[in-house]
């Protein structure tokens, strides 16, 4: 970012920081001096952060999906901070499962939290980006956004409309002249932390999506472009292959990867339905990585 701004004075706001990549930058750069807002529903896990990190963390309370949750967030970061150098909106939510049998309510609810989310958060951080001349909006989008995934058909029409939206808004502040204004979308893969505890699942069967990528890879990925922004950054060899092949051979691209998704499913283990977390937040995980089926590991629970 420009201008450049040592981490130890760093101001930072990261949604979606109770667990999992959002929890883990969050650490990382408090423990490097940067004053973190963090914000997620657990207001009790937020509440522990704080403590442990005090008074460098400071803790929100908040809902993503609701535009007085963003707010609130903002007013929190500007009362106490006074700017902010760096805006992450990492809160998000997946709901797996055959389009039709999967409830059109849970659906909307999670496009509410990826995509109206995304775009409050980025509506409030660029008005004041804006303001101070400069910022940094990291917006965590997803491989799904890249190729087709069936029985993931919501979820990738909400990150496909944040890769867009992060395209579109990077263009805006280019042709507005703001070139210390920086719009960046990551694309992760499937990653080994603990979110099939909150996912919604509506497929029958047990949650395990493997290969599963480490989540420090994404962690790195977002602590690098605080430095070093770009439009766009896909993280790890399995979504930069996807993402080519999906350029080269669609077709077949599709094909594969929607097989594949669905021996996934079907092979596992049956299970009842759930909505997750897209109503209400659930106890269960609570650290950065999981144990390799998205289960946090027993070392690292609190």
């Amino acid at each position: 970012m420009s201008p450049h701004i040592p981490h130890d004075q760093l101001n930072v706001v990261i949604t979606g920081a109770s667990s999992g990549t959002g929890r883990g930058l969050a650490e990382r750069l408090a423990a490097e001096g940067a004053s973190v807002v963090i914000a997620a529903r657990r207001t009790h896990l937020l509440k522990e952060m704080e403590r442990q990190y005090a008074p460098k963390m400071i803790a929100v309370t908040a809902d993503v999906s609701r535009e007085e949750g963003i707010a609130a967030v903002f007013e929190a970061a500007m009362s106490q901070l006074g700017r902010i150098d760096v805006w992450v909106n990492n809160a998000g939510a997946i709901a797996i499962g055959p389009f039709t049998e999967s409830p059109l309510a849970a659906l909307a609810q999670m496009t509410r939290i990826n995509l109206l989310g995304n775009m409050y958060g980025s509506h409030y951080a660029l008005r004041q980006f804006k303001q101070q001349g400069y910022g940094t909006l990291i917006n965590v989008s997803s491989f799904a956004s890249k190729v087709a995934f069936p029985y993931l058909a919501a979820y990738s029409g909400s990150k496909s409309a944040i890769s867009g939206l992060s395209y579109a808004l990077n263009q805006e502040m280019q042709l507005e002249g703001r070139t210390d204004i920086h719009v960046c979308a990551v694309h992760p893969w499937v990653m080994n932390t603990p979110w099939t505890e909150h996912a919604a699942n509506y497929s029958g069967h047990e949650i395990d999506m493997k290969p599963l990528d480490d989540p420090d890879d994404i962690i790195d990925a977002m602590y690098r472009l605080i430095d070093h922004p770009q439009e766009s950054v896909e993280v790890g060899f399995k979504v930069k292959g996807t993402s080519l092949s999906s350029h080269l051979l669609p077709r077949m691209t599709e094909k594969i990867s929607g097989q594949f998704v669905q021996n996934l499913i079907y092979d596992a283990p049956p299970a009842e339905f759930t909505a997750g977390s897209l109503y209400d937040p659930v106890f269960e995980g609570t650290s950065v990585h999981g144990d390799g089926h998205g289960h946090p590991r027993p070392d690292e629970s609190k």
